[in-house]
């Protein structure tokens, strides 16, 4: 599989819910329309709210993956959810 490009990354590991989904939007709001975050958090309550809370925003959630050490990856366009509308 090949590496993912993002334009910025945020690791919030270190911070809980909801502060979780705070901190990676404040990282995503940086961005310009089409560019990709690339976010690193926790299993348990942030893998399962964060990338649901960013849907919820229009933002298109392009993979999540499993670091196999009790973390994800997780790579978030943008407005992807919004463009062609």
């Amino acid at each position: 599989m090949s590496e993912m490009k993002a334009n910025a990354y945020v690791d919030i590991t270190d911070v809980v819910c909801p502060v979780t989904f705070v901190k990676a939007k404040v990282a995503i709001e940086e961005l310009e329309d089409g560019q990709i975050l690339e976010i690193k958090m926790n299993e348990g309550e942030p893998i399962r709210n964060v990338p649901r809370s960013f849907k919820e925003e229009n933002h298109r959630v392009l993979r999540v993956a499993d670091n196999g050490d009790g973390t994800f990856t997780v790579f978030v366009e943008k407005g992807g959810l919004s463009h062609g509308i």
